[in-house]
């Protein structure tokens, strides 16, 4: 991956070494972990790298070309490093990973082997097993513009340009009852339509599950309490008085962006794109095929 340190290359060809692995992982919410295969923990770059971890890697795999380096870590599940409730809340998804291999007499002296992503995370019998994805990986993702009638960006991102801080567009406020971390319910809310927040995402904002979110799949009223669906339930303990975030939902279509959110000049769809019918269709032997309008 990079360049070897001069001095850990005359270490290791002396013959005699000294030399262990450490990774780091880095989570999308900030959270760093170090571990490592020696028997003492190692310190360098700002991180301890814990030694009672039981965390190892079976062989580094790397190519030239766009071929995708890749490897995978293999671990115990443990309250002070990795938890299967965060595996299951995706807590270590896309997480950058980075591994060295070190002389752990003089830390200075380490290689940086490896780094990439977490990709798909399995835990079974109190271990888990996690592919690493190198930096190559998001050179195989297929870009560029779809041709579509509805709108192609993602509400708020820069496609987009929304500010979804714009008053009137969120809403901060605590659970007042849930069902299954899936179904809310408010009495009294009703400063936004039926229907605002679907297709929206609901973000938890404190407590045990905060930084997980979910979209939004109905918002409805019934009987004078509005209730918030998800699509799938927050994989976190939630409970009354947990504050959460509502965030405005899009169905991606052109009245919607003009009406409901002014946006019309960035929208990114094809509103006038032809149907599979026009594109299909063949002359005809009755009437005039003059390039007017089909309806």
């Amino acid at each position: 991956m990079a360049e070897m340190n001069a001095d850990l290359k005359t270490h290791l060809e002396s013959g005699l070494t000294t030399v262990a692995h450490a990774w780091a992982i880095v989570r999308k919410d900030g959270v760093t972990l170090g571990f490592t295969d020696h028997d003492r923990p190692l310190s360098f770059e700002g991180i301890t790298f814990r030694a009672d971890t039981g965390l190892s890697a079976v062989a580094l795999a790397q190519s030239t070309g766009l071929s995708v380096d890749n490897t995978e870590a293999l671990g115990a599940l443990s309250d002070l490093s990795i938890r299967e409730d965060e595996i299951e809340q995706g807590r270590f998804d896309d997480a950058e990973v980075r591994a060295w291999l070190v002389n752990w007499q003089d830390v200075s002296q380490r290689w940086l082997q490896f780094r990439g992503t977490i990709g798909e995370l399995r835990r079974a019998d109190g271990g888990f097993q996690a592919e690493l994805r190198g930096l190559t990986e998001a050179l195989n993702r297929p870009l560029g513009r779809v041709y579509q009638k509805p709108c192609t960006a993602v509400l708020g991102d820069n496609g987009c340009g929304f500010d979804l801080k714009t008053p009137g567009y969120r809403i901060e406020l605590p659970v007042e009852s849930q069902s299954g971390s899936r179904l809310f319910s408010w009495a009294g809310f009703d400063a936004f339509s039926a229907g605002w927040f679907a297709r929206g995402r609901l973000e938890i904002l404190d407590g045990p599950a905060a930084g997980l979110w979910g979209m939004i799949k109905h918002d409805r009223f019934e009987n004078g309490t509005r209730i918030i669906e998800l699509w799938e339930p927050v994989r976190g303990a939630l409970s009354a008085g947990t504050m959460i975030r509502l965030t405005a939902g899009c169905d991606k279509r052109s009245e919607t962006c003009r009406v409901k959110f002014s946006n019309l000049a960035n929208f990114q769809g094809f509103p006038d794109v032809p149907g599979e019918d026009w594109i299909l269709a063949v002359p005809k032997s009755t009437g005039s095929n003059t390039g007017g309008s089909r309806r």
